[in-house]
């Protein structure tokens, strides 16, 4: 049975785009899916950047540096944008506009302003299917976790820890890039860039924010400029976010967010840990099959137990429930869970589906206020 093709088109043909044609190229490894993407337009300043995208996909059928000329092409479904900070509100609300559906980047905007933009254009075409790109929720033990919070096997929570940490930083001989100014990747510092990632379940959960102290840290105030001068580089590296949260009861307890791009030690790590009067629970990238859980209720003891887990997706996969997964994985199931709500009109389950353009609203309300709260010192309502 030939299956029903959403037709992409990217802007942006970095890493991120390259990740989602690898994923496009290998949709067979879905097997039970009956709707596919394929990438027919690509978009990018950098004319450098196309020969990798035509010379592995045959299906590209426009090619241009005008990323308008790519969204009058009446083929075009849908498009991921993967662009800097500052080019989402012009770049998401013309893509909108122009009636593709749209994936895009987080944080959703560059501010809170430029969110906000982005979500009275969305609510004057309420067509248009619009999520998130967030991908660490997919690995199996994250979605073991999300089940439990489902199912409220917690009990009363105790306390949330969640972060993304990594050292692609760590070197001061580094060059400066989009990323490391304010201009391109706006206020919010590492917390735009990571941070939702961090409140992706939490927001999924429904455990709301209600204020923040953060504090904040611009380590390296500047980098080289790669052209033998030194450029300064005025965004937050590190953040740390102390909240006061509440569950769907009414009751609160603390939660700790930590976004860090220098983090010795840390690879790229993604971890969420939920503690709890029956249950909790801890999982971290950094051992990616080890998913550690403690039962007090059913064990009646305070030892943690460790789960080895395999690929146990949320989407069937062709690949064997004892093997390793991978983040290329998690990027496949990612879209699939795009696919899936944008061809079914619902999500397979609630936290097998991409983060919504509501929820990048909730981390813009959270970083904003982090940022207050690092100007006065103080703890600020979210």
């Amino acid at each position: 049975m030939s299956k029903k093709k959403i037709k992409f088109g990217i802007i942006g043909l970095g890493l991120m785009g390259r990740e989602f044609a690898s994923a496009a190229a290998r949709w067979c490894h879905l097997p039970d899916f009956d709707v596919q993407p394929e990438i027919i337009a690509i978009c990018d300043l950098n004319e450098d950047s196309f020969a990798w995208y035509t010379d592995n996909l045959s299906s590209i059928t426009q090619v241009t540096t005008n990323y308008h000329e790519l969204l009058a092409n009446p083929k075009i479904d849908a498009v991921y944008c993967a662009i800097p900070h500052n080019l989402h509100e012009q770049f998401y609300c013309d893509i909108i506009k122009a009636g593709k559906h749209l994936m895009g980047e987080k944080p959703f905007g560059i501010d809170k302003n430029a969110n906000q933009n982005i979500m009275k254009c969305l609510a004057e075409n309420p067509d248009i299917f619009v999520r998130c790109s967030s991908e660490f929720p997919f690995i199996p033990a994250a979605q073991c976790v999300g089940k439990m919070i489902q199912e409220d096997e917690f009990g009363k929570i105790i306390e949330v820890n969640s972060g993304f940490m990594h050292s692609s930083d760590m070197d001061p001989n580094k060059a400066i890039n989009w990323k490391r100014r304010r201009a391109t990747n706006g206020e919010y510092g590492c917390m735009g860039d990571l941070g939702l990632h961090t409140c992706n379940m939490p927001f999924r959960a429904e455990w709301d924010i209600l204020n923040v102290r953060a504090i904040l840290s611009n380590l390296m105030p500047e980098r080289p400029d790669g052209k033998g001068g030194m450029a300064v580089c005025d965004t937050w590296d590190n953040a740390t976010l102390f909240c006061e949260a509440q569950d769907k009861d009414g009751l609160n307890f603390p939660m700790t967010i930590k976004t860090q791009r220098i983090a010795p030690g840390q690879k790229d790590t993604w971890y969420i840990e939920i503690l709890g009067t029956e249950k909790s629970v801890r999982f971290s990238t950094k051992n990616p099959k080890r998913l550690e859980t403690m039962d007090y209720v059913n064990t009646g003891s305070q030892a943690w137990q460790v789960l080895d887990m395999g690929h146990e997706t949320a989407f069937k996969s062709i690949t064997g429930g004892i093997f390793e997964f991978g983040f290329s994985d998690s990027i496949l199931q990612m879209w699939a869970a795009f696919l899936y709500e944008l061809s079914e009109g619902k999500v397979k389950d609630k936290f097998a589906a991409c983060v919504t353009p509501e929820e990048a609203t909730l981390s813009h309300r959270l970083f904003t206020a982090a940022l207050k709260s690092q100007e006065n010192r103080s703890t600020e309502l979210v």
